[in-house]
């Protein structure tokens, strides 16, 4: 069993930035890939980013591309999420998704497939005013 804890979100100002983190615990964090999605209200779980346990591999959708960067520190157990230049419509619930998956890289589909994804977190609340 693998326990997943995202947190970092809050309320901002389209413009600003934010840095939300998911730390992991129960299995080696250098098995998974890591993903962050988001859900607005209303719509569907979409893909944000994703990143291979080597960072060998590194996915974002084109909606964050160039603002948004992932990294992920395997000494400490956890994946971050950069988020600059927010918008009004980055509004969603961001989730933190584990994918057991030792290769050092990994393909299109395997990051942004939901259902490839193993354990996810609670979830984090982040709002972003106009």
């Amino acid at each position: 069993q693998v326990h997943v804890e995202d947190s970092g979100g809050g309320s901002v100002q389209a413009g600003d930035s934010l840095r939300l983190s998911c730390t992991t615990s129960g299995r080696t964090f250098s098995e998974f890939a890591m993903g962050w999605f988001r859900q607005a209200p209303g719509k569907e779980r979409e893909f944000v980013a994703a990143i291979s346990w080597s960072s060998g591999s590194i996915y974002y959708s084109d909606s964050v591309k160039g603002r948004f960067v992932i990294t992920r520190d395997n000494l400490k157990n956890t994946v971050y999420l950069q988020m600059n230049s927010l918008k009004p419509v980055d509004t969603a619930v961001y989730f933190c998704a584990v994918q057991i998956n030792p290769s050092a890289y990994v393909t299109t589909i395997e990051a942004m497939t939901i259902a490839r994804y193993d354990y996810w977190g609670q979830g984090t609340q982040v709002i972003v005013s106009s």
